[in-house]
């Protein structure tokens, strides 16, 4: 089993109410990754965000106007990514995750993720930069940059359409990635046809509103022009260490996730609530489409992002910090929904907390050896919603040192 670490870097009120500056955020964050690499965490995980949160609550769509504060500050990730590395010996950086469809789209970002590999080998030809991609979760950070419905019955398709662009994004990312020259007109066509929705009422829809628009009768596919238009491009650099940089999809899409593979090796991530059925269909349809290149497709390499709740403070029996631990989850995922959706859903709640892990050390470890495969890598999330630095680090220090070693005991102890 392997353990690699999220940090969230969430500007928001904690249980208490405290909202730290946006300097105090990042002094926690690198004195948190600096303790993570000493204690041997494999990578280090960073939330990417783009645009304010806040700001965003005054649009005349907000996606998440009950958030209060800015759900993360890294909106340049290569740049903190590079720093992350100046400032550790061994842990690799990873971002979870970036959107290509924001900060200029698929061709800025492929550049500026070469550039940042390419330095990164200057500096150390042993470590990764992971980086996760994906549409992104908030659709404002994506608008501003031309994401949006042009017609009629764009608008309509919309939710079926956005993750059509997404894959147009992705081949135009990891071709240039690749070292390819493109131009658009290389670059998979947009057809919408009834498969591409859920229901006929929603097929009937978007065809309803294409041909009031147009002259035409009975259609049975929509092609959608091109989102990114250029001629012939290749990225700046073009010479580097592309050994140095792990593709991870950020997206369900069982077909996105095909499709990327055709590409280059790009494995995915998948949330420790993904029910096991889930997580087993993703792991058999990767051994089968993980790009040849990648080599054999193993487990690990669809990370499992988990809270985790661990209460090892001094003072403490076994059973008060294992209550402690529940107190501390409870508050946490309370003031996360309430956040996210202005009310708190106990049914949410309580279902959040039976996929975390909580408790006193002994007890996380044997959540982990229930809950997990012995060949998954799990992202523990430490961060939630917690704003005491030090505290965070002596979670991580239990769940290393402590929590570890046992799951290790206990899973020879299986064989």
């Amino acid at each position: 089993m392997k353990h690699d670490i999220f940090f969230s870097i969430s500007q928001t009120p904690d249980v208490n109410g405290v909202t730290p500056t946006e300097r105090k955020m990042f002094e926690n964050y690198f004195q948190q990754l600096k303790h993570a690499d000493k204690l041997g965490f494999g990578v280090g995980w960073i939330a990417q965000a783009h645009l304010s949160t806040e700001t965003q609550k005054s649009n005349s769509m907000p996606v998440v106007p009950h958030w209060q504060g800015e759900v993360g500050l890294c909106t340049d990730f290569p740049q903190l990514a590079m720093e992350s590395f100046r400032q550790t010996q061994n842990i690799d950086i990873g971002s979870a995750v970036i959107s290509i469809l924001a900060s200029g789209g698929p061709i800025a970002q492929a550049e500026r993720i070469a550039n940042t590999v390419q330095f990164l080998s200057m500096l150390n030809d042993n470590r990764k930069l992971h980086v996760g991609f994906s549409a992104g979760r908030f659709e404002f950070m994506a608008r501003p940059y031309g994401i949006s419905p042009r017609n009629s019955w764009e608008s309509a398709a919309w939710k079926a359409l956005r993750g059509q662009i997404f894959l147009e994004a992705s081949e135009i990312f990891l071709r240039l990635l690749k070292g390819e020259i493109i131009s658009s007109s290389q670059i998979r066509k947009t057809i919408l046809t009834r498969e591409n929705f859920r229901s006929d009422e929603d097929w009937q829809a978007v065809q309803e509103a294409y041909l009031a628009e147009n002259d035409e009768q009975n259609i049975t596919s929509i092609t959608i022009p091109n989102r990114y238009n250029f001629e012939d491009i290749s990225i700046i650099p073009k010479q580097w260490n592309r050994s140095q940089l792990q593709l991870v999809a950020g997206t369900h899409d069982s077909k996105a996730q095909e499709f990327v593979n055709t590409i280059l090796p790009v494995r995915v991530f998948n949330l420790s609530i993904t029910s096991p059925k889930i997580i087993d269909e993703t792991h058999e349809r990767m051994m089968k489409n993980y790009h040849s290149d990648g080599g054999e497709w193993e487990r690990s390499y669809m990370p499992r992002t988990s809270f985790v709740f661990i209460n090892d403070e001094e003072g403490l029996t076994n059973e008060q910090q294992s209550q402690a631990a529940n107190v501390e989850a409870k508050e946490a995922l309370q003031a996360y929904w309430n956040a996210l959706e202005g009310t708190i859903d106990p049914e949410k709640v309580s279902k959040a907390a039976n996929n975390a892990l909580i408790g006193n050390p002994a007890e996380v470890a044997k959540q982990i050896v229930e809950r997990f495969h012995p060949d998954d890598t799990i992202m523990a999330w430490f961060d939630f919603f917690n704003h005491d630095s030090e505290r965070v680090c002596r979670n991580m220090t239990a769940y290393m040192t402590k929590v570890v070693p046992m799951v290790e005991k206990m899973l020879e102890e299986l064989i």
